[in-house]
């Protein structure tokens, strides 16, 4: 049942709306002035607050703004019989979901009171479901080595800087990128990924920049870019090692100029993007090759961030373990699985050439195939079995 707080200091007001708004099911309570409400407001938690505007004691605006500077997540409607464009403007600027004028229209009061409490639910279910996409991306482990990863992240993250993150296959650099965007003041905005070995040559700068209509055979109509659906956000070019050189260039002008033309067109777009990029490569070993430019590399390696091989960081083993029982016991609807300290030693020793991503499979694979206590003798069976 929602809980609805009505504040006006009309005692005929008030007992007008809790008739209606108990007749539809809805939980009321009162305050006869601004000073009640605020006190109501702060010691307990509505989902709409109908709020009158002119009030003794805290005018409605002012009580308004001190419940949202609390963070409280009540949606307030404010109603007065002084009601005019302005009111309405400023009401809503400091937070308001709507505003009714007295005598408010009952049709449109009920409309507005579901509409407000669905308002709430959903940014409930939006912090919510943020919360489980950052634990799902988040960092885990307490080692010297990615404790130094997590701290560049937390310092480079609200800066401009690009990045570019180095590490082998599975470490974890898409975790990386992902970190590196939330703590920036872009995280509002789309992180956009490309993975540069999956797309053919052929196609990447048609992927990157997009294309007109009529570029190529297959263009049958406009496609936006990479760079353009970013723009605002992040870039994440990863895999940036294998990027076909012709596409290099493009990036390295775009990177420099702040400009793009898709394929096929000869208008220049302005972007404002962040990029990150990542590589198992060596790329000094790449440039001396002539497979990477050199150019493109300084202008992406602003600020370095190598991420370990799993092997290298064997401690942080148990705390990922935890992580992933947990995350495959969800995935799956089953209580979370142990494992037993025999194994998890025997997990430590093991060589994890494919690193994080490779540990995950074989927790996924111990859940489905153990019982309540993985043991020693599952992860020798489980484990690194025999293909």
């Amino acid at each position: 049942m929602a809980k609805l707080l009505i504040i006006d200091d009309e005692k005929a007001i008030r007992g007008a709306l809790r008739d209606i708004l108990e007749y539809e099911g809805y939980s009321i309570e009162e305050a006869s002035d601004g000073e009640q409400g605020l006190e109501l407001v702060t010691q307990n938690d509505y989902d709409v607050v109908l709020c009158d505007i002119r009030m003794p004691k805290i005018e409605g605006l002012d009580l308004l703004q001190k419940a949202t500077e609390m963070g409280k997540g009540a949606q307030f409607i404010m109603i007065s019989a002084f009601g005019n464009v302005e009111t309405a403007v400023e009401a809503t600027k400091r937070g308001a979901f709507d505003f009714i004028s007295k005598p408010p229209d009952l049709n449109r009061l009920l409309v507005t009171v579901r509409n407000a409490i669905e308002r709430g639910k959903m940014i409930v279910e939006t912090k919510v479901l943020k919360k489980r996409v950052y634990k799902l991306n988040e960092i885990v482990g307490e080692s010297a080595s990615i404790q130094r990863v997590k701290d560049t992240c937390d310092r480079v993250g609200p800066t401009e800087a690009r990045v570019l993150i180095t590490g082998p296959n599975g470490s974890g650099k898409e975790m990386v990128a992902k970190r590196l965007h939330e703590r920036s003041g872009r995280a509002h905005m789309p992180l956009i990924e490309v993975n540069c070995a999956a797309i053919p040559s052929e196609l990447i700068e048609s992927e990157l920049f997009g294309h007109e209509k009529g570029a190529f055979t297959s263009a049958i109509k406009q496609r936006i870019g990479k760079f353009e659906q970013a723009d605002g956000g992040t870039l994440f070019l990863d895999e940036i090692g294998d990027m076909a050189l012709s596409a290099q260039a493009k990036v390295l002008r775009a990177l420099q100029e702040g400009k793009i033309t898709r394929v096929g067109g000869d208008k220049e777009i302005k972007i404002n993007v962040r990029v990150f990029a990542a590589t198992n490569k060596v790329l000094q070993t790449e440039i001396a090759e002539g497979r990477f430019r050199e150019d493109l590399f300084h202008r992406l390696n602003v600020i370095p961030i190598h991420v370990p091989a799993l092997a290298q960081r064997p401690d942080d083993i148990p705390l990922l373990v935890e992580k992933f029982l947990s995350d495959v016991a969800n995935e799956y609807g089953q209580a979370s699985k142990e494992v037993d300290d025999d194994a998890m030693k025997y997990l430590q020793s093991l060589p994890w050439t494919g690193n994080v991503r490779e540990l995950r499979n074989v927790v996924e694979r111990l859940v489905i195939m153990c019982n309540d206590v993985i043991t020693l003798e599952d992860v020798k069976l489980f484990a690194m079995p025999v293909i």
